[in-house]
């Protein structure tokens, strides 16, 4: 398994197209509304990424199980975790919860990150996971430093959610990244401090916790793509991507605009 450092010239590309995903969320932020299809916010998304040069990598992103991803932004409805396709008849209902998960290709290297938004007057149980899971990334993050494990990461954001007593599903995972959306090595949201692959300064990878409201099991639909939980229960998703650092990781994604959209609903 060979892990690529990055240069600073490579990470500085890497933050532009990283910035245009953040940028391309925030759009969809002002967008994310009862009645609106999944469809449309793909639309939306596949548009804004071109109209700023760049390619929406998961458009037509190879899967081992099946056919190509059909689309350029996962749309994940409530009990699904990952990988959920936009489609005309999935309309947003007040309630909801949505992960969107957004990749771009641009001048040769990759952005991802992912969001879990709120549609409407959404139940405050199901907003203490968002906000569990979206606080578990930051503690991930915090390991994410020259000389901790790969053991730290997952770790710190196996043991914040699973203190409140939710799941961290175990077959999806986190990923390095550059020139390639998913490059070694992969990075899991469990696992035991100070196991696992010495992290480096130049290490570029993102870290995604998918935690679930009940058990953590989850399945794959018929489609070959979509992770639903087993249970039903919801699931929500936050990924950010960041250049390893010492003594601090460098996010090269971020939610500020987006929050800023959600602080004033």
């Amino acid at each position: 398994m060979k892990v690529f450092l990055k240069t600073e010239d490579e990470i500085e590309l890497m933050r532009k197209a990283n910035q245009l995903v953040s940028m391309t969320l925030t759009e969809l932020a002002k967008c994310i509304k009862p009645g609106i299809s999944t469809l449309q916010l793909d639309k939306i998304a596949e548009e804004f990424i071109r109209d700023h040069g760049a390619i929406p990598t998961f458009k037509n992103f190879p899967n081992p199980f099946g056919s190509p991803f059909p689309a350029s932004i996962c749309t994940s409805v409530n009990d699904v975790v990952v990988h959920g396709i936009p489609s005309a008849s999935t309309v947003l209902k007040d309630g909801d919860i949505i992960s969107i998960d957004c990749g771009t290709l641009l001048d040769g290297f990759n952005g991802d990150s992912c969001y879990t938004f709120c549609v409407g007057e959404v139940a405050e149980e199901v907003r203490h996971l968002l906000r569990t899971t979206k606080e578990s990334l930051y503690k991930g993050i915090e390991q994410a430093v020259a000389g901790n494990h790969l053991g730290d990461i997952g770790s710190s954001i196996q043991d914040y959610c699973e203190a409140q007593g939710y799941g961290i599903v175990r077959e999806l995972t986190g990923h390095g990244i550059g020139r390639e959306m998913h490059e070694p090595p992969q990075i899991p949201n469990y696992g035991r401090r100070g196991n696992g692959m010495f992290l480096k300064a130049g290490m570029c990878i993102a870290i995604e916790p998918m935690v679930t409201f009940g058990d953590k099991s989850v399945y794959m639909m018929p489609d070959r793509w979509t992770i639903r939980t087993r249970d039903g229960k919801p699931a929500a998703h936050f990924e950010h991507t960041m250049a390893i650092r010492k003594g601090k990781a460098e996010v090269l994604s971020s939610f500020d605009e987006i929050e800023k959209i959600e602080a004033n609903l």
